[in-house]
């Protein structure tokens, strides 16, 4: 049923008139979200309704779908119609889906048409100060020769940092035991209470812990050091091949004509180059990206891949 209802998606490209592209957008978008009102992905998928809505001079509206972590709204995304009135803001999650669940009713690329990936952001390995390592040297050699295993908390299954933790568990040799909280805050809590011994926090979240001396920085997992913080090394400095990056993007129902792609594209990447958003984006720990559809779809067919090969090694699964 859904195979059908993905191939009846595609074969209503033939079906949307040349005219409906010359004139687009001529009434309300639909920018879907998985997540709730509140969340990051809202406030980033009300930022860009705000500048799609004026540069377009069409309404785009907000439309949280926050439940199955994401897939509900990527389905719902798959399956419309392409002429450009449906809409995802996506994130990581979207790739790692793909990895976690055999049984997704898309695949997370194929199925859609990529348009723009919008921000980037690496995490960053934080340990409790009660440990010895001072530095990512010392925490490699202390994680490989610690006693027994370690422990390391994430926001749940699936989430960025469980599988940075996994990565880095296989690439560093060591042993580690993955404590899944619900959300990143409780799993930040529970490092701050020494309740187990490192893990890959989202830079905004961490910084102020990290400032007052309650949590230790080690490393970040982008593959370069980030501008902001010049003297923290990359993880892949000690682990070649280690990258973990959040992101967002915006991505369509297969089969979108091109001419809707080009201009959602090109507005999407004006709104990023706007002061105003550049710096909020700067300000949350991200980097603005702006990249092409083409270079957006390689993106995410390479984070599918990777995750493909993490989870399996791992054996994690969705809950």
């Amino acid at each position: 049923m859904k195979t059908a209802a993905l191939l009846l998606a595609a074969l209503a490209t033939l079906a949307t008139p040349a005219h409906a592209q010359d004139d687009y957008p001529n009434r309300t978008i639909r920018l879907l979200t998985a997540a709730a009102q509140g969340g990051t992905s809202d406030i980033l998928a009300r930022v860009f309704a705000a500048k799609l809505t004026e540069s377009l001079k069409q309404t785009v509206i907000v439309d949280n779908r926050a439940s199955a972590s994401g897939v509900v709204a990527g389905e719902i995304t798959a399956t419309a119609k392409p002429d450009g009135y449906t809409l995802l803001l996506c994130y990581h999650q979207h790739t790692v889906n793909a990895a976690l669940n055999s049984k997704l009713p898309y695949h997370p690329v194929n199925n859609f048409t990529p348009i723009a990936q919008l921000t980037a952001a690496a995490q960053i390995l934080v340990i409790h100060p009660s440990y010895p390592p001072k530095n990512l040297t010392e925490f490699i050699a202390w994680a490989k020769a610690h006693p027994g295993p370690l422990n390391f908390g994430s926001a749940g299954i699936g989430s960025g940092g469980h599988l940075a933790g996994e990565l880095f568990k296989q690439l560093a040799g060591v042993k580690a035991e993955h404590i899944p909280y619900k959300g990143s805050g409780p799993a930040l809590a529970a490092l701050l209470a020494n309740e187990y011994h490192f893990n890959f926090a989202g830079l905004q979240a961490a910084q102020p812990h990290i400032r007052s001396g309650r949590i230790r920085a080690l490393a970040i997992t982008s593959t370069k050091r980030l501008p902001t913080l010049p003297d923290l090394p990359a993880v892949a400095e000690q682990l070649p091949g280690f990258e973990l990056v959040g992101w967002y993007g915006i991505i369509g129902p297969p089969g979108l004509p091109a001419p809707i792609v080009a201009k959602l594209n090109a507005e999407l990447v004006k709104a990023l180059n706007s002061p105003d958003v550049r710096d909020r984006i700067l300000a949350d720990g991200s980097e603005p990206v702006g990249s092409s559809p083409e270079q957006f779809r390689q993106f995410m067919l390479a984070d599918t891949a990777k995750w493909v090969k993490v989870v399996k090694e791992s054996g994690a699964k969705a809950d």
